[in-house]
């Protein structure tokens, strides 16, 4: 068992802290948002994440598990430092990290013995090199410490099986010691650990992630291709995906990607190769595609109803993805407020978000099902592929809509089904 303490209570300090205390580790999880630290002392949590509650309120039990607004405290105590928080992006498209300094800083002026100082947030490549050189500068004493880069590939919904399931480990050290440490804190996973140095460990998490984004878009590029000839692009990802050098996942096409991740590391690692004269003129289009995406679910709605003006539209689905309630970058809010500003009426319903959507949408009615989304609605937009979605009663909601007309930009349904139950069905890259 080590002494751990995890700074930042998002998506991804959260999710790390209550697992590293499931695998047995003493855990001390540090925030400066006294509401936030408030709400997770008394079992629970700001975030909708499948299975974390169960973890928080299990280990905060046990002891093992445990909350502060002090990070003077938790430093002292700890003998591991996870830096978990916020990067978010400038408008020049660069990663904030004003919020890493800051932890560096407090880490430096309260360091009495060796510590382990784990970037585990987001961070660009070199990160690293300046948190070392920060702590350094303001050190009293010569007091030994180690920086290290243990990157996250978390997939919101699925964020707890991904920490105990994890595809691989990657660790960037320096010393023999670092990676011990690390070797001992995830010993009881059975995961492939991949050591390198600090900067590539840095540049892996963009790299990965990037790439994913890439397939994505590609497979919207395909899907606009299919539309206009008239090919189904589920059997082009179908036949594209048996083929092991490229594999199934993230080639579904939709309306694009969204959430924090994507968008903020492609822009991040945008702004760094450009920094270091690297013109990533594949990202750049990747990008774009992805923007273009969602315009496209807009002139689909334009079709089938020609006048959007003064329409209702139903809209399905609110967070980025399912089983998450993170509206950060959804698609959901560019598209509504597109259809807004071609005046129509909007209602929707999301399973878990409506709260946080309430902050960022106005003039939107919000509903408490399914069924009221489409009751009156003009037509039916699937914008999140929550599983309820597909288990819908469709007759019902058929009878229901104004007129029987389904846009459906996750692709859910059948084509040939929903036709033959009577609605005007509009998918992606289908006939």
């Amino acid at each position: 068992m080590r002494n751990i303490c995890v700074v930042g209570t998002g998506y991804v300090g959260l999710v790390t802290g209550a697992c590293l205390s499931e695998l047995g580790h003493k855990v001390t999880c540090v925030d400066k948002d006294k509401p936030k630290i408030a709400l997770l002392k008394k079992n629970k949590i700001p975030i909708y994440e499948p299975g974390l509650l169960e973890l928080v309120v299990k280990n905060s039990k046990t002891k093992r598990l445990s909350f502060t607004t002090s990070l003077k405290d938790a430093i002292k105590k700890s003998e591991i430092i996870f830096i978990a928080v916020g990067t978010p992006p400038n408008p020049d498209g660069s990663a904030d990290l004003s919020f890493v300094e800051s932890v560096a800083k407090e880490i430096a002026l309260n360091m009495k013995s060796y510590k382990l100082i784990v970037d585990k947030s987001t961070v660009p490549v070199e990160t690293g090199d300046w948190v070392e050189h920060t702590i350094k500068c303001l050190l009293k004493k010569n007091i030994p410490f180690d920086v290290a880069s243990n990157p996250e590939f978390l997939r919101e919904g699925s964020a707890v099986y991904d920490t105990f399931n994890p595809d691989r480990i990657v660790i960037g050290v320096k010393s023999k010691k670092a990676e011990q440490l690390f070797r001992e804190i995830y010993s009881p996973l059975k995961a492939n650990i991949l050591v390198t140095d600090i900067k590539s460990a840095e540049i892996i998490k963009h790299a990965s992630n990037s790439f994913l984004a890439t397939k994505i878009s590609f497979i919207n590029a395909i899907a606009n291709i299919c539309d206009k000839v008239g090919a189904d692009v589920s059997k082009v990802a179908q036949g594209m995906g048996l083929d092991r050098r490229i594999g199934k996942t993230f080639l579904n096409a939709g309306i694009g990607f969204g959430g924090f991740c994507f968008p903020k590391d492609i822009e991040a690692f945008l702004w760094i190769s450009k920094k270091v004269g690297v013109e990533f003129k594949l990202l750049k289009e990747v990008k774009e595609i992805n923007e273009k995406q969602k315009e496209l679910i807009v002139k689909k709605v334009e079709e089938v109803l020609w006048m959007i003006k003064g329409k209702t539209i139903g809209v399905l689905g609110l967070a980025f993805k399912p089983n998450t309630d993170d509206m950060r970058f959804a698609p959901s809010i560019d598209i509504i407020n597109m259809l807004k500003t071609h005046g129509a009426k909007i209602q929707a319903f999301d399973p878990a978000a409506i709260p946080k959507a309430k902050e960022l949408l106005n003039g939107v009615k919000f509903c408490k099902n399914a069924y009221e989304t489409a009751k009156g609605a003009d037509c039916l937009l699937i914008v999140t592929e929550w599983q309820e979605f597909s288990e819908l009663d469709l007759n019902k909601i058929k009878k229901l809509l104004k007129h029987p007309i389904i846009i459906d930009g996750r692709n859910i349904y059948e084509p040939a089904i929903m036709k033959k139950l009577g609605f005007t069905y509009k998918s992606i890259g289908r006939p």
